[in-house]
């Protein structure tokens, strides 16, 4: 085990680079190249103005009524974007030979789950303009590469876990091997899915998209926040909020990001729409730990569906282990807004599943 001073020296280094502005230029070089008077019959009897005013004051509510759009159904759009994406997977990964790789794919593909990072996939899409049909393949692919993190996440030799989404895991299914040989087959097809099956969306879009998705998951992102928290794990006396921030931007918040911002590419969006989409999803990726560790310690393994207590267990450093439990509820609300604030500028009706999403992320109870 390295020691902790030259973990956070790598830290301190890395995060200071991490947090500056994020650079757009291979994404910019991608996508930035006599009037006549009717005659009416005269009444003969003249008009009331209590009459006229009647009228008025009776079809007044009605045009009020008509034109207040509908408040957005959280749950109706929920429902429609998990079936649509569970149909998806279902049909992106059939049974092949041979089959006993492609089962285990499938089990913990297909064991349920929010679909959170397709949805935030679709939503940002559509709120710079872009259809659904677009993003199809970018939305399953960050769902199979989430997939196989919880995959090898489960493992043994990583956080050592029999439960995920209230089913045993993986590896307790069907062994080690085969779990880690499942999981590297959902990361290889995810990206062979979204480059051969994204239609209608011009190639230098879906490069950018590919390269964008690649670099989250690797050793710059998912994978170096893993990295960093197996360093800390049980030998946490010197952590604080810089490395905790580090593994969680990595670790979680790394592929929210990418999910948001593939859907922002591929669905046409602007250099600018892009990173304040990016930021966004930054924020929200943050505050899905945030609460994550929260739930860790306040619900139970049935509520939760995987293993509660587990962080302590093993002597993870949390948010509400350095901030306190009240203070971790108070950064949460704080990243909620502070995301939320990215998303003025776009249009109230198409920028609704966003905010809904990252309250729904804020508040859940699971």
């Amino acid at each position: 085990m390295r020691s902790m001073n030259l973990v956070d020296s790598w830290v301190q280094t890395t995060y200071s680079t991490f947090k500056q502005p994020i650079p757009c230029k291979s994404f910019i070089g991608f996508i930035c190249r006599p009037v006549i008077k009717p005659g009416f019959p005269r009444s003969k009897k003249p008009i009331s103005s209590l009459s006229v005013s009647a009228i008025i004051a009776e079809e007044e509510p009605k045009i009020d009524a008509a034109a207040k759009p509908p408040p957005f159904n959280f749950n109706a759009y929920v429902a429609e974007k998990a079936n649509f994406v569970n149909k998806a997977l279902d049909d992106a990964v059939p049974v092949r030979s041979p089959p006993m790789i492609h089962e285990a794919m499938r089990y913990s593909l297909l064991a349920g789950g929010k679909r959170v990072r397709p949805m935030l996939c679709i939503a940002a899409c559509e709120v710079v303009g872009g259809h659904q049909s677009a993003v199809v393949p970018a939305a399953c692919a960050v769902e199979m590469i989430h997939t196989m993190s919880l995959i090898h996440d489960d493992l043994p030799c990583m956080d050592d876990d029999d439960l995920r989404r209230g089913k045993p895991t993986n590896h307790v299914v069907y062994g080690e091997d085969v779990a880690v040989l499942a999981g590297d087959s959902l990361l290889a097809f995810a990206f062979e899915f979204m480059a051969t099956s994204t239609e209608g969306v011009a190639p230098s879009r879906v490069l950018a998209a590919v390269g964008e998705l690649a670099k989250a998951i690797g050793a710059e992102g998912l994978v170096a926040g893993q990295v960093v928290d197996l360093s800390c794990t049980g030998n946490n006396t010197n952590v604080g909020l810089d490395t905790l921030e580090f593994i969680h931007i990595h670790k979680t918040a790394a592929l929210l990001e990418a999910s948001v911002v593939l859907g922002a590419i591929l669905g046409g969006g602007s250099p600018d729409q892009v990173e304040k989409l990016r930021t966004f999803a930054r924020k929200i990726g943050l505050l899905f730990q945030v609460v994550d560790d929260i739930l860790d310690v306040t619900k139970s393994s049935e509520e939760l569906g995987k293993t509660a207590g587990k962080d302590l267990a093993v002597d993870k450093t949390t948010y509400p282990k350095l901030l306190g439990i009240e203070k971790a509820m108070e950064f949460a609300e704080k990243l909620n807004e502070e995301a939320k604030e990215q998303l003025s500028d776009f249009d109230r009706d198409k920028r609704a599943p966003l905010v809904a999403l990252a309250d729904y992320i804020a508040h859940r109870q699971n």
